[in-house]
Parts: structure tokens; sequence; C-alpha cells
């Protein structure tokens, strides 16, 4: 049985956390910089966005999270799967590169990219919500979650993935940057729904049981599975927020442009 905390002081990997966020906050904000240099609009709130999920990634790594065992590993799991993605994607980093990127070779390769086939998949909201929530219920109600705790190989392993299926989730559905395909609002809100219900079941199992191999006190389990249920529910709403005024502003440019229409054809 296993009971261990969340973190047990710098390491390799803390390390590698630490300079990966401080690198992606720095390029980020140099091509934020040199965009407003030479005219363009773009807004500062995304660099403070941006600066802030990546100080929550780094913030999970480093610093020991308050409450106990499981409590303090659910903190992480919430930032670093989660909060950390969200503030990253609202800064628009793909946005941001494609507009500071000189128009030639280097910007056709990177729009190849993003309307391939294998990105059109993996930012389906679908693939992406199980990816994301189906990754988490083999971490929680399976060995894996013990096995992490004595191997350093599959703690980083499920780490990456813990944070990459979050980044691809919140792509797929607040579709902020720009992607391959276009999905409606209630596919999107729908995905969005099911994937918190299943986050939220996956919290209430843990209330009553902890994670196979594991044994925690029932008061830090409990923590932390409340801590995962509201939090998640937390997010979610933040999602759903995006998701409205996203269509909204998108009706009203429709209108706009209908109004612009209407009115020229009679001066026609």
């Amino acid at each position: 049985m296993h009971d261990h905390p969340t973190n047990t002081g710098p390491g390799a990997l803390t390390l590698v956390v630490l300079l990966m966020a401080a690198l992606g906050v720095a390029l980020y904000t140099g091509a934020a910089v040199r965009l407003r240099r030479r005219g363009d609009a773009w807004p500062w709130w995304r660099d403070v966005s941006v600066a802030v999920g990546a100080g929550a990634i780094a913030a999970a790594a480093v610093l020991r999270l308050p409450g106990g065992p499981f409590t303090a590993h659910m903190a992480g799991h919430l930032l670093v799967g989660m909060v950390g993605p969200l503030l990253i994607v609202l800064g628009r980093p793909v946005t941001l590169l494609l507009r500071s990127v000189p128009v030639g070779g280097a910007r056709a390769g990177l729009l190849t990219v993003l309307h391939s086939r294998p990105a059109a998949l993996l930012t389906a909201p679908a693939v992406a919500a199980v990816l994301d929530m189906g990754g988490l219920w083999v971490l929680y109600r399976t060995p894996l979650f013990a096995a992490m705790h004595d191997d350093m190989l599959v703690a980083t392993v499920v780490h990456l993935h813990v944070f990459t299926a979050g980044m691809l989730f919140t792509v797929a559905i607040c579709r902020l940057d720009p992607l391959r395909r276009r999905y409606g609002l209630p596919h999107l809100a729908v995905v969005l729904l099911l994937a918190g219900a299943a986050h939220a079941v996956l919290a209430k199992t843990l209330y009553a049981q902890s994670p196979p191999g594991t044994m925690f006190a029932a008061s830090d389990l409990q923590a932390g599975a409340q801590l995962m249920y509201y939090g998640g529910d937390a997010v979610g709403v933040a999602l759903a927020v995006v998701l409205a005024v996203r269509w909204y502003g998108e009706m009203g440019r429709a209108r706009a442009r209908a109004v612009t229409v209407g009115r020229a054809r009679p001066a026609a």
C-alpha cells in the first residue's frame, strides 16, 4: 500500500517543468512585443493569462500544496490538467505564432500541420474528451496511480499525459486558434457536458474508495475528491463561458455582415 506526498523535493522533472514554463512565457512575450512594435493589436491580458497559466503548472511541480497527500495531489492535477491549459489557451498562442512568423515556408508548414488529418483528429471534441477523461479513469481506477509513485519514468509520462490531454481538450472545446474543422455550439456543449459528468462521477468514486494499491486517510481522500469534483465544475463553467462568449461574438459579426450586405444591395 502506498501513501506518498505529492512533492518530494526538487528533482529533474521539476527543473524541466520550470525551464519549459519560463521558456514558453519568454517566447510568447517576445512574440507579443514584436507584434505590438510593428503596430498590430494584441491585448495585454493574453500575456498575463499565459504567464499565470504557466505559473500554475510550475507551482504544481515546485510547491508543496496544502492538505494531505491525496488532496495535494488533486490540487496539482487541477492546476496541470485544467487551470493551466485553460489560461494558456485563452492567450491564443498558436494565433500569435502564425501572426509573428513571416509569410513563407515556415508559416505554410505550420498551417499544413494545423490543418492535417492527425491534428483534426486529435482536436475533435469527442476524441480529445476520451483522451482526457479516459486517461483520468485509467489513472485513478487502476494500479497506475500507485505505480507512478514508485517509478519516476511512469510519473513523468503520467504528468505529461495529464497536461497534454488537458491542453487538447481545452483547445478542442474553446477552438480559439485556427483549426481545420468547425463544430457547432450544440456539439461542443454536449461534449463538454458529458466530459464534465465523467469527471464528476470519477470524483464521487474516489470519495468512497482510494485508487487501487493505495490507502489514504478518509478525511484526506474525501477532501481530495471534493476538490476534484468542485474544481472540475468550476473549470467546466469557465469553458462554458468561453463557448458562450465566442458564439455571441460570431453571431454579432454575422449579423453585422448581413446588415452591410443588405445596405450595399440597393446602392448597387
